[in-house]
């Protein structure tokens, strides 16, 4: 089964299917909601502190797939021989300036001068919460090839980064990095870091095969049909690594859920689950261990394995629930 490549109207990408972005339609009933709204949006127990044990990268993963969870959708995938960075933030705050804009809940469990060495870094969108300007700027010296999005890789150079080292991919475009193909992969979302020049850039998922591994990094993305056909062309899939936080009502079609997350899992013929994309900032309005325990309890009604190792801990894959979420619940939660 073939994937769509990217499609423009004028100068903005499109979506496979009809989308609702959200914007200034649902500005003001968000505020009434924001005001309102009584979840524990943020942790009242402050988060960690996580730390990393650096002597682990010193071994290769026993099974070749071991992943770091650094928070929100930044990973160390470490898969057949190769180590991947994704969607690496590192910032206080995801935002257009540190002074203000959604803060970490946990500090990063290494420090970028601790990264073990990385062979390719992935940037899957422009958003603030997967690319950091601050922290592509310190990886831009370090000689390490970027696989970004179409119209992204003109922030990467912007910021340092040798445009030989930038590979800009289109849906259905695919890379060698050493043993691995990495191919990039439709999703349902939308881009822009500012009111204007939305959807200039494209927006993408990717596939990454290795010769004893397959695995799916979901980035960002609400349902669609697409998950089936990328499970259909690709799959089945060792690990699939899908969003499941920051979803609310008003923009149903742009991030999932825990729900159509495990949905998507499924659709993509996935062997074992990670959730990605919750815990780290506040990003919208259910309480901030709310996406995890929903998908703890609907993993046991549609039976899905999954993957749930603490922040910063380097941790080989398999059915593992660490529950490191539940000591920092409040009481009553």
């Amino acid at each position: 089964m073939s994937l769509p490549r990217s499609r423009k109207e004028g100068a903005k990408y499109q979506n496979t299917i009809p989308t609702t972005e959200g914007g200034f339609s649902v500005m003001f009933p968000m505020i009434k909601e924001y005001i309102n709204n009584k979840a524990e949006t943020v942790p009242k127990k402050k988060l960690g502190p996580f730390k990393t044990d650096l002597s682990a990268y010193q071994t290769p993963p026993a099974h070749g797939l071991r992943i770091t969870w650094i928070g929100h959708s930044s990973l160390i995938i470490e898969v057949d021989g190769i180590r991947i960075l994704t969607d690496p933030v590192w910032s206080q705050r995801v935002s257009f300036t540190q002074a203000m804009g959604p803060k970490r809940f946990f500090q990063p469990p290494l420090a970028l001068t601790d990264l073990p060495p990385i062979d390719v870094v992935i940037c899957s969108h422009d958003h603030y919460d997967h690319l950091d300007e601050a922290t592509i700027r310190f990886l831009a010296g370090k000689n390490i090839p970027f696989i970004t999005s179409l119209g992204v890789g003109k922030y990467l150079a912007s910021w340092g980064v040798k445009p030989e080292l930038i590979n800009e991919m289109d849906w259905g475009d695919n890379i060698n990095i050493k043993t691995c193909k990495i191919t990039s992969c439709p999703t349902r979302h939308f881009s822009g870091r500012g009111i204007t020049h939305r959807n200039e850039t494209l927006w993408a998922s990717f596939v990454i095969k290795g010769p004893q591994h397959n695995i799916y990094f979901g980035a960002d993305s609400g349902w669609s049909p697409d998950f089936e056909k990328i499970g259909e062309a690709y799959g089945p899939f060792d690990l699939t690594m899908l969003e499941i936080g920051a979803y609310g009502k008003y923009w149903p079609d742009i991030h999932m859920g825990p729900d159509h997350a495990s949905n998507a899992h499924i659709a993509l013929k996935g062997k074992v689950m990670m959730p990605i994309h919750w815990a780290t900032f506040n990003l919208a309005l259910h309480a901030w261990y709310e996406p995890i325990e929903r998908l703890v309890e609907y993993s046991k009604q549609k039976n899905i394995d999954l993957f749930l190792p603490e922040p910063g801990c380097p941790t080989d894959v398999s059915t593992y629930n660490s529950n490191w979420w539940k000591k920092f619940m409040s009481e009553g939660a």
